[in-house]
């Protein structure tokens, strides 16, 4: 039999779902590689034999996405399947281009094809792009399933950057299960606010038997959507999160356009800090793109400790990675907090960037005086230490999700700032939720 030839352009997530569930039983198909971008580090790696079947005894190897035309000439690959997410529909397109002038068909895979059945109600919350307050959104919808009193198993979207065989299913219960697991800034950053919430978290390669384990502890599953892409779980309801500082880019990235027409209720954030056309824009798209239910959110910032260290100061803002990064945002809570709070000054870091923190001002441009906090890798995070150290800030102010100050061992005094979902008006997501039966007692859902 002729085997077709495939290789998935990915970025060590959505790719490796997509081969687990459409391509790793079949025998009429090989994927020759993966290919990476978007994060440092994965390339270089195997797709371990342990994860990618029998028919792959030697596992699968992962390149550049920049090697991809070489591996369409070397491999005589027939298929392209394009599986990352947050990148522009032109950028989609020029990949596509790429495969399609070495004689490649290029390929997407639907969501339908993609998403697990599970047997428990599902709630999927995604967004639009990276940065909208997708994470905030969903432990407000995990701590309003708790309230109710439901077990509550968030199965967060892939960032498998160790070990893949090791990391195929991970259950976090307890902050001691990160320091086993050696998660990274970015896996904290997502994991630790569930943790702390009293929920269980499960991430990791292979979803089928993660979402099989995940059910055997709760009675509803919250999918915990990354970047902007489309759920591994099949939801009951899918809230879909749109960001009016960046209006239109729900029409104009991938696949966040498609969570947008896929979304149940689409949540409105950031009405407290957005321009008013920006939030008539997306309100816009979400009524001639579907029939979505609207919530109106803000996302107010809380400051842990005295607010008035930060006035006079020379502060360093410290903020999200990924949202800096692919996401293409500016700034976020800790920029914003040092000027509602009077810094004195926002210490540009980029002088004194070391190693790959560096790399990542020059890779992205646009990021100015703050520093994104980068943490693939113990490397890493040394340099994100060894920055801050030369910055030479009074203070450091910090916008991650998860409190840097137990992973950094900072000589500068440091404080925290965080967002909030507060619901604005009606409905709220107790509301949605309530209507679809997911506040009452625990039920099974047939597959």
């Amino acid at each position: 039999m002729t085997r077709t030839r495939i290789v998935i352009a990915g970025a060590a997530g959505r790719d490796f779902h997509n081969f687990n569930v459409a391509y790793r039983n079949r025998a009429d198909v090989e994927v020759v590689a993966f290919t990476a971008t978007q994060i440092p580090n994965i390339d270089g790696r195997l797709y371990p034999p342990e994860l990618a079947g029998p028919l792959y005894p030697a596992g699968i190897p992962i390149a550049t996405e920049d090697q991809l035309d070489a591996l369409i000439q070397t491999h005589e690959v027939d298929v392209v399947v394009f599986a990352y997410s947050d990148v522009t529909h032109e950028h989609v397109m020029h990949v596509a281009s790429r495969a399609l002038a070495e004689g490649a068909s290029f390929e997407l895979l639907s969501p339908r094809e993609t998403m697990l059945v599970g047997t428990k109600p599902c709630v999927a919350v995604c967004a639009v792009r990276t940065g909208a307050g997708k994470s905030q959104t969903t432990r407000r919808v995990a701590e309003l399933l708790h309230e109710s009193g439901k077990r509550v198993a968030v199965i967060r979207h892939p960032m498998p950057y160790g070990d893949l065989a090791r990391q195929a299913v991970q259950r976090f219960e307890r902050y001691e299960d990160l320091d086993e697991a050696d998660a990274t800034i970015e896996e904290r950053e997502e994991y630790e606010p569930h943790l702390a919430a009293g929920n269980l978290v499960f991430a990791g390669v292979d979803y089928a038997a993660i979402l099989a384990e995940a059910e055997r502890d709760a009675d509803v599953i919250v999918w915990d959507g990354g970047n902007n892409d489309t759920p591994f779980v099949r939801p009951d309801l899918h809230v879909v999160v749109v960001d009016p500082h960046r209006p239109g880019h729900e029409l104009r990235y991938h696949p966040g356009e498609t969570n947008l027409r896929m979304a149940d209720v689409c949540v409105v954030n950031k009405v407290d800090s957005a321009p008013q056309e920006g939030i008539d824009t997306v309100l816009r798209s979400i009524r001639d793109y579907t029939d979505a239910s609207v919530i109106l959110a803000a996302s107010p910032i809380y400051v842990e400790g005295d607010a008035e260290l930060i006035r006079g100061k020379r502060v360093l803002a410290v903020e999200d990675g990924p949202t800096l990064t692919h996401g293409e945002m500016a700034y976020g809570a800790a920029v914003l907090a040092a000027k509602q709070h009077g810094a004195a000054e926002l210490v540009d870091p980029r002088p004194f960037a070391v190693g790959s923190i560096a790399e990542t001002f020059r890779r992205h441009p646009h990021v100015g005086a703050l520093l994104p906090a980068m943490g693939y890798g113990r490397r890493q995070v040394d340099e994100l230490r060894e920055t801050i150290a030369r910055s030479g800030a009074e203070l450091v102010v910090i916008g991650t999700p998860i409190d840097l100050r137990r992973l950094l061992d900072l000589e500068q005094p440091a404080l925290r700032v965080s967002y909030r979902l507060e619901e604005v008006g009606e409905p709220t997501l107790a509301d949605v939720l309530r209507e679809r039966g997911l506040l009452d007692a625990p039920a099974l859902i047939a597959p």
